[in-house]
């Protein structure tokens, strides 16, 4: 075989590895889908538009100017105007997105850590470690989420720290399910039983080989998670119990601003925009992700 064939063939080989990968494939199968390309899209736009905010504005969320009441967007200094206390209503979006987007985040991860180890244990050990587990999630779900976590933000107070606890709180059992289904499955295969039979440790089974075959739905709901969590926040905040003013959350400022819509009415548009558009970019996301992640659809 002469040299450039020798290397032909390492080059083929090279790209059928790349090919193979698992990350790879999903990322190209990914990039094929242009909603789930325009939601990132989005998603990227509001994370750099959050870390970006005190390089793009010089206004302060929190800064009263009473005799700038009400401008309309493209106001002079004030790109999209200003609310009933004379703040700039671009600065206290562009703040809002930090506090909307860390919200969302930071409850889907605690959703996500705790659903997933008992979704692990109830799938696992079954009997009445699943009854009570699952009987627990059971009557949560029994609830509307949002009226459980109201009720929950009644019981320890409002702020944004406890709209947080209660938005991860509610959306437990969600993922729980998920985790505890996919490990009923799991654990009927055969190197579950080969795993079982050589001795190997239930936690080492649990941690390295239940819990790495199960990543694929808690991704793809998670990425989804964010947008219901950012929703559900938007929504205590607009019944007054999320976050404490004068912190520019956007379901607070839509209740700031409702009394106003007709004298002016971009101080509800552009909130009630932003939540939308947040939403709808982990929305179609979260659809493109779970048909990447989807072996089905190789097919």
């Amino acid at each position: 075989m002469s040299q450039i064939q020798h290397q032909t063939v390492i080059n083929q080989m090279k790209m059928k590895e790349r090919v193979d990968s698992p990350w790879m494939d999903m990322w190209r199968r990914l990039r094929k889908q242009k909603l789930a390309m325009i939601g990132g899209f989005i998603i990227l736009f509001f994370i750099l538009l959050a870390f970006s905010a005190p390089l793009l504005t010089s206004y302060s969320y929190k800064a009263v100017e009473l005799p700038s009441r009400f401008l309309p967007p493209f106001s002079e200094g004030h790109f999209l105007g200003t609310d009933d206390l004379g703040r700039d209503l671009f600065t206290r979006i562009i703040y809002g997105a930090q506090i909307s987007l860390r919200v969302g985040f930071l409850a889907v991860i605690g959703s996500v850590i705790i659903g997933t180890f008992l979704g692990l244990l109830a799938g696992y050990y079954g009997k009445w470690v699943d009854m009570l587990i699952s009987r627990i999630f059971d009557i949560m779900l029994a609830f509307p989420s949002i009226l459980l976590a109201i009720a929950i933000v009644t019981i320890l107070g409002r702020s944004l720290t406890n709209a947080l606890i209660a938005i991860a709180i509610v959306n437990i059992p969600t993922y729980g399910r998920l985790v505890r289904s996919k490990v009923l499955t799991l654990k009927e295969e055969e190197f579950i039983i080969a795993a079982k039979a050589v001795g190997m440790k239930d936690s080492r089974i649990i941690y390295n080989h239940l819990l790495p075959n199960s990543m694929t739905p808690i991704i793809v709901q998670g990425t989804l998670g964010i947008a219901t969590a950012i929703i559900e926040t938007a929504a205590l905040g607009f019944l007054g119990l999320g976050a404490e003013p004068p912190i520019p959350e956007w379901g607070t400022m839509l209740a700031d601003s409702k009394d106003y819509i007709q004298l002016a009415p971009w101080t509800v548009i552009f909130p009630g925009v932003s939540i939308m558009l947040v939403v709808l970019g982990f929305n179609l996301f979260g659809d493109g992700l779970r048909d990447a992640l989807d072996p089905k659809m190789k097919l």
